[in-house]
């Protein structure tokens, strides 16, 4: 399960940093590494549920407490 958080968290900061080049430079990372493609949807589509992961542990921590 570490293994998976792990995963996760680093999609979701791969996620964030490709929108910051986006706002800033207009930059698309992600669009620039594996084209226009399926790929590109699928590393989108993984990176918002590594975001929907991260939001319900952060939730769930926050309602232990």
């Amino acid at each position: 399960m570490k293994n998976l958080e792990f995963i996760l968290f680093l999609l979701v900061l791969i996620g964030g940093i490709n929108l910051g080049l986006i706002g800033a430079f207009n930059y698309n990372l992600v669009t620039t590494m594996l084209g226009d493609g399926t790929a590109t949807r699928v590393v989108y589509g993984l990176v918002g549920l590594g975001a929907v992961y991260e939001t319900y542990k952060m939730m769930k921590r926050r309602s232990a407490a």
